[in-house]
């Protein structure tokens, strides 16, 4: 009876696992930019109630952007907030 060819492999060597690089911690300035971000925007939020609407952007400006503010404060926040998911 005829005998099947045996597979040859010289490449027999065991599979290393890869290794997982571990993530490197934010440069300062990151950390700085995103809590900036989160405190200029409350810091915005509150000047606009502070002063009776009349800054930032209120009526005592050329550029009366009223109720407007606060979606402006809380965008900036928002800035801050998105920062934090990449954040480690």
């Amino acid at each position: 009876m005829a005998e099947s060819r045996s597979r040859k492999n010289n490449d027999s060597k065991p599979l290393k696992p890869k290794v997982v690089q571990e993530e490197q911690d934010n440069p300062t300035w990151y950390k700085v930019t995103m809590f900036g971000f989160m405190l200029f925007g409350l810091a915005w939020i509150l000047a606009f109630y502070i002063s009776s609407a009349r800054f930032p952007l209120g009526s005592a400006t050329p550029i009366d952007l009223s109720n407007w503010n606060i979606l402006i404060g809380f965008g900036i926040a928002m800035i801050g907030f998105g920062m934090t998911t990449r954040w480690k």
